[in-house]
């Protein structure tokens, strides 16, 4: 038995995840996967009513007794400084050592991209974007806050075991799925501490896999080639700010932030899934939000779980849908979040399953 934690989270949060999880129940009658959903109400308004992000003993409970968590998204302007959703998010990301956060970065539909003539096979990649450290660690301060002379210092940490196991993270998944070259990013002309420790190690993983190319590329050219060459891509690695850059950019080109999934993986323990286009909280309670990247996102846990055949009919429903303009409004449809959902439900049923 698998068991998933929910957490629906804010904004259209619970609209995206109401249906993304009718696509799971579909998936398992169709392939007989053993799961249990227990679903968790931590989000805006618990943390308003009572001030709790993450109740006491939540990441114990979370590596302890479940194989994965499912997230909507988290972020709501009753709480400006998205205190909750940050001690939520990044507590778990970094509370559950998740230091993998995995972006995939696939062509659905030649229609969605905004590059002129590109077709399926040319937007095809993953990002591997290093999740626990780099300039999110939380690190810095101020000084003389508040007058003319205010000083902030926010500082990066990049270290051996961090860089060496993403670098290696990326390698193993080209091996174990054909892709034939790993590219690195970062901005080591200018950055030279923690650009001289990425590239040192960048060098010393990829003599380990003789077999897969491995280049490197500065930030800033990379997102000019993404859209000028982005065929050229098998698999980034890159640190945690720019590898968050580059994977918008990443879902932009595919199509938008509606249908972009994403993971937070610790490999072979609890891992995070969750759809990376926030909380919108403009778009919540009108049944007009994308459900797709959430749909996607199930995709990637039951991959990870180990059901690739269910993980496949997920996505392979997802493209029919959009082939056949059954979507919302933002793909060009017409339908609302249900209906959209409904829509990769009926042609996953009518595809038979096994």
């Amino acid at each position: 038995m698998k068991r998933i934690a929910v957490i629906p989270g804010d904004g259209v949060g619970p609209e995206v995840v109401r249906e993304a999880l009718r696509v799971l129940e579909v998936s398992r009658q169709l392939y007989s996967i053993p799961l249990e959903l227990v679903s968790f109400d931590w989000g805006a308004d618990k943390f308003l009513k009572e001030g709790i992000a993450l109740p006491p003993g939540a990441l114990e409970l979370l590596a302890k007794d479940f194989d994965a968590i499912f997230a909507g998204a988290f972020g709501d302007p009753r709480v400006p400084s998205n205190q909750h959703a940050e001690e939520i998010l990044l507590g778990m990301r970094r509370g559950l050592d998740l230091y993998i956060n995995l972006r995939p970065v696939r062509l659905l539909d030649p229609r969605l991209t905004p590059l002129r003539n590109a077709q399926i096979a040319d937007i095809d990649f993953v990002v591997f974007r290093e999740n626990t450290e780099g300039a999110y660690c939380g690190a810095g301060g101020f000084l003389k806050r508040g007058t003319a002379y205010e000083i902030a210092i926010q500082e990066e940490l990049n270290t051996r075991r961090g860089v060496e196991r993403i670098i290696l993270a990326a390698f193993e998944y080209a091996r174990a799925n054909g892709r034939k070259r790993v590219t690195m990013a970062d901005k080591s002309n200018v950055q030279r501490f923690g650009g001289d420790l990425w590239q040192r190690v960048f060098k010393e993983v990829a003599s380990d896999y003789p077999e897969i190319e491995a280049n490197h590329q500065y930030v800033d050219a990379m997102a000019m080639y993404m859209v000028l060459d982005p065929g050229q891509y098998d698999v980034i690695v890159s640190n945690n700010l720019f590898g968050d850059i580059l994977t918008d950019l990443g879902a932009a080109i595919q199509g938008g932030l509606g249908l972009a999934a994403s993971a937070n993986i610790n490999p072979g323990k609890v891992s995070l899934f969750e759809p990376v286009h926030g909380s919108a909280p403009g778009l919540a309670g009108k049944n007009i939000a994308n459900p797709i990247g959430a749909i996607l996102t199930i995709a990637m846990m039951l991959e990870y779980l180990g059901y690739k055949a269910a993980s496949v009919a997920v996505e392979t429903a997802v493209r029919g849908t959009i082939a056949e303009n059954e979507t919302t409004r933002d793909l060009g449809g017409s339908l609302s979040t249900e209906q959209a959902g409904e829509a990769i439900c009926k042609r996953m049923a009518g595809d038979g399953g096994k």
